[in-house]
């Protein structure tokens, strides 16, 4: 056996077991018992409060809205993508939400960039486009994008 194995062999061998050893203490009793996942963050994800209300409760009340936006390129989305977590708002209408419409915050999905597809979502360039205006929602309905204030 070469010199090199006899002094490699140990110090592999040692760190297999170093390795065992410290997954047998980091790696919960409870991994592996449904699938490669750890079974109890089932219950623990069950267990978080829920901040999202969803499209259909926003309906209930901004039924209006929901009819603008219907035949609207933003139909697809949740209105929370925009206004953010609705779950405190639908239990008390006094709680606001966001009405974003910066460019920045439109930027996000609108800013022109290589990796988005132009068909799927329209692009412009934020830092040029009328400056004169200071947020996109002063020319733009983001409820009905197509109808433009004059």
């Amino acid at each position: 056996m070469p010199v090199q194995l006899k002094t490699l062999l140990p110090l592999f061998i040692l760190f297999i077991l170093a390795f065992l050893i410290i997954r047998h203490f980091l790696v919960p009793d409870s991994f592996g018992q449904n699938g490669h996942y750890r079974a109890e963050s089932l219950e623990e994800n069950a267990d978080h409060p829920i901040f999202y209300a969803g499209k259909a409760v926003c309906i209930e009340c901004h039924d209006d809205i929901a009819a603008l936006l219907d035949s609207d390129a933003h139909s697809g989305l949740s209105c929370e993508v925009c206004h953010g977590p609705g779950a405190l708002h639908a239990d008390d209408f006094e709680i606001k939400l966001e009405k974003p419409g910066t460019r920045e915050f439109c930027g996000s999905c609108h800013q022109i960039h290589p990796a988005r597809r132009i068909e799927v979502i329209n692009q412009v360039d934020i830092k040029e486009h009328h400056l004169e205006r200071k947020n996109c929602i002063d020319c733009h309905n983001p409820h009905a994008v197509w109808d433009l204030k004059e």
